[in-house]
């Protein structure tokens, strides 16, 4: 059954009714699994879980691999990267993941919009929302990391805000280097530019990703732009 509007869509769209209805979160979700023909919202995030498109993106990445997820606010990159770390864990490799944007409260509600109980994988998923983080920062966080783990950083554009952090392509090189080394899986989260019209091209690309300071994007082994539910992966070539 294919859902009318990508998950977390409709969870924004069930927190709008709790707000104007006056009623408690949960019974929202569940008056819109009923829309979408599940007789409850865990059943419709379960479905939802088996059908992403990590599912078919994951299998594709390989230890060693730097992968930018870009797209605007609200299309669903923190949630795709999110899956794409949730399909690690299934296959039995650890994920971390890195955020100057969130709280873990806020990474372990997204992850149950995905239809996933943290408590699934709590030996597996680590996450880290210091004001330290960098480059140096999740190498050492991560120097004990088995292979196939995969490192989720949000965001790309936050890593060199601090001035004491060096500049953001020292910093992706490092983590390049390292991710081969010790064959990790970097998935970075990543702004698009304001000036990117999905009138003139369904996804973004890597032309429209947002660069306050110099990066060379070609350090990138593949890419995954996203907009309106529709998906674009690229491996470099």
């Amino acid at each position: 059954m294919r859902l009318s509007a990508p998950i977390y869509h409709l969870k924004r769209k069930a927190k709008r009714l709790s707000r104007e209805e006056g009623i408690p979160l949960h019974h929202a979700l569940d008056r819109i699994a009923t829309t979408e023909g599940f007789s409850a919202w865990s059943m419709l995030a379960a479905k939802a879980a088996a059908m992403t498109p990590a599912n078919r993106l994951f299998p594709q990445f390989r230890p060693g691999d730097l992968v930018l997820v870009g797209a605007r606010p609200g299309q669903g990159k923190t949630l795709m990267s999110l899956e794409l770390a949730v399909e690690a864990m299934k296959s039995g490799h650890r994920a971390a993941f890195f955020s100057l944007e969130y709280t873990e409260k806020d990474v372990l509600e997204r992850l149950r919009a995905i239809g996933v109980d943290p408590a699934q994988f709590a030996d597996m998923f680590e996450v880290d929302c210091s004001d330290a983080i960098s480059a140096d920062y999740v190498v050492q966080q991560m120097a004990a990391a088995p292979r196939g783990t995969v490192v989720v950083i949000d965001y790309l554009q936050l890593l060199d805000q601090r001035r004491e952090n060096p500049d953001l392509t020292v910093q992706v090189r490092a983590l390049k280097s390292f991710a081969r080394d010790k064959g990790l899986i970097v998935v970075f989260i990543s702004q698009i530019d304001r000036s990117y019209d999905p009138s003139l091209k369904p996804c973004p690309d890597l032309d429209d990703v947002r660069l306050p300071n110099p990066l060379d994007l070609k350090l990138f082994d593949k890419t995954c732009f996203i907009n309106n539910a529709e998906v674009q992966f690229r491996a470099a070539s």
